[in-house]
């Protein structure tokens, strides 16, 4: 199945309306489709009536950003949740909660090194402004000439370590995971490759997110190459994962893979879409 659980919309820090999104999505072939906003449910009423529209399989997701160990931010989907969970809803907006301020830190440390206005320039970018993020940032930054593109202005400005980064405490693992699964949904673990984990910490992760009810991890993700693809294959047979499949995908020209543009996940594991009717 061309299954795509992991995209985003301009309610978050994508480009394009939910609407939009799934149009693209069906377009490219997707089979079954998933929309996970950062900490943000909005989008998902308009994202399923077009998926209905188009006669598209959908299912409802959140994309929970956490803290982890030393000041490392993981991202954990919900898949197949039920929006109208008043835990799920009550959680996601104390996450949401701090973004203003952090956006507001940031635009400071901008300052100091003389990128100004860096907060308005930011809230052009953001469909939703409840919602402003590091991505709003580096679409402004990258206006400003500062860097060719997004990827380039995280790896200079915006990471850890950069003049641009603000520590931020997300949501506890634990939260996340309770969360997901008291609203029915799946807990999977977003792009596991991009975390700067070593491979202990990497496997302290795992096993305590399957300990709290977690049950996969993305195998295939467009932030990830074919030797990650293996290796988290791998991990998913060890700890008994479902393994999921998504683009996380934000916008044309700035995403790593278009919507259902990702190679088959491996035979022999089971996809984590196979547990819904």
């Amino acid at each position: 199945m061309n299954a795509d659980l992991h995209c985003h919309s301009n309610l978050s820090d994508g480009m394009l309306s939910p609407a939009e999104v799934v149009r693209r999505a069906h377009g490219n072939g997707v089979e079954l489709l998933a929309l996970t906003d950062h900490d943000e449910l909005s989008g998902l009423p308009e994202a399923r009536a077009t998926a209905t529209e188009l006669g598209l399989r959908f299912v409802d997701g959140v994309e929970i950003s956490i803290s982890w160990g030393d000041d490392q931010t993981v991202h954990i989907l919900g898949l197949a949740v039920d929006p109208a969970n008043a835990a799920l809803q009550a959680g996601l907006q104390k996450v949401r909660s701090g973004r203003d301020a952090r956006a507001t830190n940031m635009a400071t440390e901008l300052d100091k090194v003389g990128i100004h206005g860096a907060y308005e320039g930011a809230l052009r970018y953001a469909g939703n402004p409840a919602m402003i993020s590091r991505a709003h940032f580096a679409r402004y930054l990258v206006e400003q000439g500062r860097a060719k593109d997004v990827k380039t202005v995280f790896d200079h400005w915006l990471a850890k370590g950069k003049p641009g980064y603000v520590a931020h405490a997300w949501a506890t693992l634990e939260d996340s995971v309770a969360w997901i699964v008291g609203a029915g949904g799946t807990a999977v673990i977003a792009h596991p490759a991009r975390y700067r984990l070593t491979k202990a910490q990497r496997r302290e992760m795992f096993t305590t997110f399957r300990d709290l009810g977690g049950r996969g991890i993305e195998v295939l993700s467009g932030a990830q190459g074919p030797e990650e693809a293996k290796e988290f294959a791998s991990v998913c047979r060890e700890f008994g994962f479902l393994a999921s499949r998504g683009s996380d995908f934000h916008g044309p020209g700035e995403s790593w893979i278009d919507l259902g543009k990702l190679p088959d996940l491996p035979e022999d594991l089971t996809p984590v879409w196979a547990q819904w009717n």
